[in-house]
């Protein structure tokens, strides 16, 4: 088996609302292989969202810790996570989360303006990731002057140009229709069959159904995972052995 990318261990998220702690995460145990393809789903308010963020390190835990590639990200300030976030994580987002002022060669190049990447660089790479993505006759077009998949292709081009480890979709296909959604998700697969790491978060069951590996989410905690033998109840089990605050 390929070895682990993410490990969490013990993580809780707890928010405060008014005089009530709402417990987002529930000492949650979870451990994603290098090149896996996994949906996260569940009802709305189950903490698939608030897992997203924690994965994608716009978030920290209030307890735990989260091992990326065998580095302990939660102990990084938030400078250094930024760093690890724009090179080793990729976002697709349902509603893209373009910059509308920029054409889409600039969205693409983006994180490596934020990398310091030299220009002839950046240009050169873009100039092949337009291609790769067909949309080399749009590359001056802003986001208003694209269909919804080519906005989505642009963002997932965005998001794979600094060759992250790992892919963080959330519901991707959800402002699409279904032959654009389709195209998308043959993208992120064909990413994932290179060796990236690809989590979907979905309440689509037929889209979940796709991944090679399922986690259901309930109140917080991993009600189901399909590669666990037990269907889920080592890492239930796991879970009730943590010492929840009151």
């Amino acid at each position: 088996m390929a070895a682990a990318l993410i490990e969490l261990a013990g993580i809780e998220r707890i928010f405060q609302l008014g005089d009530s702690a709402v417990h987002a995460l529930r000492c949650l145990q979870l451990s994603i292989a290098a090149g896996e393809y996994v949906a996260v789903m569940g009802p709305s308010g189950s903490g698939k969202s608030t897992l997203l963020n924690l994965l994608g390190l716009l978030d920290r835990p209030n307890a735990g810790t989260y091992h990326l590639e065998g580095r302990d990200v939660t102990t990084l300030s938030a400078e250094e996570q930024a760093r690890v976030r724009s090179e080793r994580i990729g976002f697709v987002f349902q509603s893209f989360h373009l910059v509308p002022r920029l054409t889409a060669a600039e969205n693409i190049a983006l994180p490596m303006i934020l990398a310091g990447i030299a220009p002839a660089q950046r240009t050169q790479r873009v100039v092949q990731t337009l291609r790769d993505y067909g949309l080399e006759n749009r590359a001056d077009h802003r986001p208003d002057q694209l269909s919804g998949g080519q906005r989505q292709r642009v963002a997932i081009a965005r998001a794979t140009i600094m060759q992250p480890a790992v892919i963080l979709a959330d519901e991707p296909t959800g402002n699409l229709d279904r032959a654009t959604g389709e195209e998308v998700m043959r993208l992120l697969e064909a990413l994932n069959g290179h060796g990236v790491t690809l989590i979907v978060v979905t309440h689509d069951q037929a889209l979940g159904a796709r991944a090679r590996r399922q986690l259901l989410m309930e109140d917080g905690a991993l009600e189901h995972d399909s590669a666990s033998p037990a269907g889920g109840k080592d890492a239930n089990d796991a879970n009730d052995a943590c010492a929840l605050p009151t």
